[in-house]
């Protein structure tokens, strides 16, 4: 496994790469790596010669409030998922590399990051569409690979792609679950035993109203509603919002026109930790 840590090495490798005939896939990561992760680097060698797994904890999308300094750091465990899924090269920069002395520059995506974590985490889609960006730029790929489970953040980063122009397709796959229906997260390592059991009620919530879009409501509100209430039963979760919006912008809607893409947002507390989840439906169809 090949670890290269400046931009300037990553590029280099990129040129030589791609002239000897590899077309390159790459899976940007925070680390604290988990099947999840593993899944969008198996499908990234399933459709390239190379495969980066980019490892970089990024300070500017955390606010001073959160939980950068506790976020989990293994580079020798994520060396070993990232080989063991078909992964070639790890790009693992430090934040002085990312981020040098004089560094003044930042994107920021509007309209979509206005909304939703946009609107609880002020600045955080900026950070991450500053890194996505220098990220992208540093490995070069045809193909960059995300998770469904940041829904927001990959409208944020296609949105990004199209307007800057950046010649890489986006791939969006699939959330990978634990066997309760949990959406698998970096930050799932932070509940305690009770908790853990207590934040399945997120995909249940998500299952009861996508069951509800099924079998005909089309009222915003009653949906909401019935997310919220089985959030709730559990004793002292918080909720930031359970909403149904349009997939591909987030507007709202009071009555869910058909034969359009829903999507299903959750964001809560359990304890201390927050968790975020989504599911996509289609009206009607």
């Amino acid at each position: 496994m090949r670890i290269i840590t400046t931009v300037a090495e990553m590029q280099t490798l990129v040129r030589d790469l791609r002239a000897a005939g590899s077309t390159i896939g790459c899976v940007p990561t925070m680390g604290a790596l988990h099947d999840g992760h593993a899944s969008l680097i198996k499908s990234a060698a399933e459709q390239h010669g190379t495969v980066i797994t980019s490892i970089f904890v990024n300070p500017t999308q955390f606010a001073p409030t959160e939980d950068l300094s506790k976020y989990p750091r293994n580079l020798e465990r994520d060396t070993l998922i990232v080989a063991q899924a078909g992964g070639t090269v790890i790009f693992a920069p430090t934040v002085d590399e990312m981020y040098p002395s004089g560094f003044s520059t930042s994107i920021h995506v509007g309209g979509i990051t206005e909304v939703f974590e946009g609107a609880r985490r002020p600045g955080h889609f900026d950070g991450v569409a500053t890194i996505v960006a220098k990220l992208l730029i540093a490995m070069s790929p045809d193909e960059a690979y995300f998770g469904q489970k940041d829904y927001q953040q990959t409208l944020v980063v296609r949105t990004l792609v199209r307007d800057l122009g950046l010649p890489c397709t986006i791939t969006v796959r699939d959330t990978v679950r634990e066997a309760d229906g949990l959406a698998m997260s970096s930050r799932n390592v932070y509940l305690n035993e009770e908790e853990r059991a207590q934040a399945s009620s997120l995909y249940r919530a998500l299952i009861l109203a996508r069951t509800m879009i099924e079998n005909g409501e089309r009222r915003a509100t009653e949906i909401e509603h019935a997310m919220s209430a089985t959030l709730l039963q559990i004793p002292g979760l918080t909720i930031d919002y359970a909403s149904v919006v349009m997939a591909d912008t987030l507007a709202t809607c009071d009555v869910l026109p058909e034969k359009t893409n829903v999507v299903l947002l959750l964001a809560v507390r359990i304890g201390t930790t927050r968790l975020i989840d989504n599911m996509r439906c289609t009206v009607g169809g």
